[in-house]
């Protein structure tokens, strides 16, 4: 189990562009940065564009927590590396599947150096004051 809801996997997953803001060192979220997500089955993730030179992706690594926004959903997730090659063809998969419109970008978030910085998005549960 994914700990997304149904609806959850459908707005983000269906999402043309998703929010992030890793966390900070402090604790508090970050800049909300602009990057694709896809769904693989009931799990969402992200890479970034620019490879393990990316703000966000060394941040988001740094802390494996932050909080994203899609149409209606924000929630707090955390970030876990994805490197299971069996995983990470799906994800390459889903990326030129529903960025291909935008082939030539779809196909960079395929390669090589994007699919190093593979994050699957877990959804952080929180208590009813807001504390994860």
């Amino acid at each position: 189990m994914s700990g997304w809801t149904t609806e959850e996997l459908e707005v983000i997953g269906k999402a043309e562009e998703l929010h992030l803001a890793p966390q900070r060192e402090d604790g508090t979220a970050g800049k909300f940065v602009t990057i694709w997500v896809v769904r693989v089955d009931n799990d969402l993730y992200v890479r970034s564009w620019r490879g393990q030179q990316s703000r966000w992706y060394r941040q988001a690594q740094a802390h494996l927590a932050g909080r994203i926004r899609a149409g209606k959903i924000e929630k707090d997730v955390l970030f876990v590396e994805e490197d299971d090659p069996a995983i990470n063809a799906q994800v390459d998969q889903a990326y030129r599947q529903k960025y291909r419109r935008y082939l030539s970008y779809a196909e960079a978030m395929a390669s090589l150096p994007a699919r190093t910085t593979t994050l699957k998005l877990i959804p952080r549960e929180t208590d009813t004051a807001g504390n994860a």
